[in-house]
């Protein structure tokens, strides 16, 4: 087909109620290119990302046990409230971790950039959609379009192979539920865009599957529970209390676990803190270790807490985080968003460049993250910018494939299937997100492309 029946082919196998409520993207008549040492890398992410969870339930609970230092649980418990922090640490969730893992993941000159990891990923439904949809327009292989990072294609991952296939995200998120009798995913009305894709998602797997909002309360014993809404959020999901209880007494079965310590940014600013080195060199090992800290940026925690006047912040060399405010804007090629447990927390809410802000809207930031501190820290991480990469769109009311420079994000997705030890990450698919070019933070929006990926 040529690149106006694929994009046509794709808009009309659009569900009829769409995939996210009220929102749309441009469409691309292919799946947006990786070269396949790229492929193969974010195949193998997931095994060092579900040791990076397992690592950090190990850690809060040895900090909350006096095993390793106080002050991790501490920040870590900060603004959130003592049921939350009570579930956190009952024994009936002890070595839960999350079972979907998706990191933001940002292209740049120099590879590649983790700049966050979602307990609760929206995009799900989407990605599955479009790898089924994208994978029935040309079987046997996608439609060819320049790698992004000019790699040679010859291995096991054949030319032009769209990454999941058809079905590995469908059947990755039905493999994380095991033998439940039957599967609730509550959505929050904070979470209400993403009911759709869910939706469409569901239908695929059948009666056993079922979408709800948080009033739903018809679990039985051996049901289990896909909690779409964030934790901080807890007040607009009424039925979230029956759910945490059920899932104490070991009636249902709950993913994600009701750990606030998955949904906080700060768990990077303790990958890179040097006290916390050796923990992190034992239970990750110096493999997994380094490889982190080469794809994470460098990232601290805005603690305000005075240092001694002959001290200096790590790799910023200032005595006070007052001192942010007075970089340049050349110097300012550095992220600020709010760590967690707040309506700010996600979908580029509370998230500021500084290399994009006026010194005086800068400064409000710097502000508003020190006065955070107590009961809502923000994180300060190195900007790593996107580099410019080739994409096309079709314009539907013209009629006519668009070409665009643009920056982008991928988003793989992992499924933990399995329990304890034997637990493994599956790799589903990958979502591209391709931003015009003048954009600087990358996330969902309607002049964005969203594709699948292929090698």
């Amino acid at each position: 087909m040529s690149a106006e029946d694929q994009a046509k082919v794709i808009r009309a196998s659009l569900p009829p109620g769409g995939l996210f409520a009220g929102l749309t993207w441009r469409i691309s008549p292919e799946p947006f290119p990786l070269g396949e040492s790229l492929a193969q890398e974010l195949e193998s992410l997931g095994r060092v990302l579900l040791q990076f969870y397992r690592a950090v339930n190990l850690l809060y609970r040895r900090s909350v046990d006096g095993k390793q230092p106080a002050w991790v649980a501490d920040l870590l418990d900060r603004g959130k409230p003592a049921e939350l922090i009570q579930l956190q640490r009952s024994p009936t969730f002890k070595n839960d971790v999350p079972r979907v893992i998706r990191p933001d993941i940002l292209l740049t000159e120099n590879g590649f950039s983790i700049t966050e990891l979602d307990s609760v990923p929206g995009g799900i439904g989407l990605t599955a959609w479009l790898n089924k949809t994208y994978s029935h327009i040309s079987e046997g292989g996608v439609p060819r379009r320049p790698n992004q990072d000019g790699d040679s294609q010859s291995s096991s991952l054949r030319n032009n192979e769209l990454i999941g296939g058809a079905d590995a995200m469908i059947r990755g998120f039905e493999s994380i539920f095991g033998d439940a009798k039957q599967v609730h995913i509550i959505i929050s009305e904070e979470a209400a865009t993403y009911r759709p894709e869910m939706e469409w998602l569901a239908a695929q797997l059948g009666a056993r599957f079922a979408v709800h909002d948080s009033r739903f309360d018809s679990f039985a014993d051996g049901d289990a529970v896909y909690r779409f809404f964030e934790l901080f959020d807890l007040a607009n999901v009424p039925i979230s209390k029956k759910i945490f209880d059920l899932a104490v007494e070991k009636r249902i079965r709950l993913t994600p676990p009701p750990k606030p310590v998955f949904e906080e940014k700060l768990l990077f600013a303790l990958l890179w803190n040097r006290n916390l080195r050796d923990f992190w060199r034992g239970e990750l090992g110096e493999g997994f270790l380094s490889r982190l800290q080469k794809l994470i940026p460098y990232t601290w925690l805005v603690d305000p807490t005075p240092l001694p006047p002959h001290a200096a912040l790590p790799e910023l060399n200032l005595t006070d985080w007052q001192q942010l405010k007075t970089l340049s804007q050349r110097q300012r090629d550095l992220i600020l968003k709010v760590s967690g447990f707040s309506e700010h927390a996600w979908g580029a809410r509370g998230v500021y460049l500084g290399s994009d802000l006026s010194h005086e809207e800068w400064s409000a930031a710097v502000d508003r993250a020190i006065t955070g501190f107590p009961v809502s820290p923000f994180v300060l991480q190195r900007y790593e910018k996107p580099k410019i990469v080739e994409t096309r769109w079709f314009d539907f009311e013209q009629n006519a494939v668009v070409p665009m420079k643009g920056r982008t994000r991928l988003c793989p997705y992992y499924f933990v299937a399995g329990e304890g030890d034997a637990a493994r990450p599956q790799p589903g698919g990958v979502l591209a997100t391709i931003v015009p070019a003048d954009k600087k933070i990358v996330h969902g929006m309607s002049d964005a492309v969203l594709a699948p990926c292929a090698v």
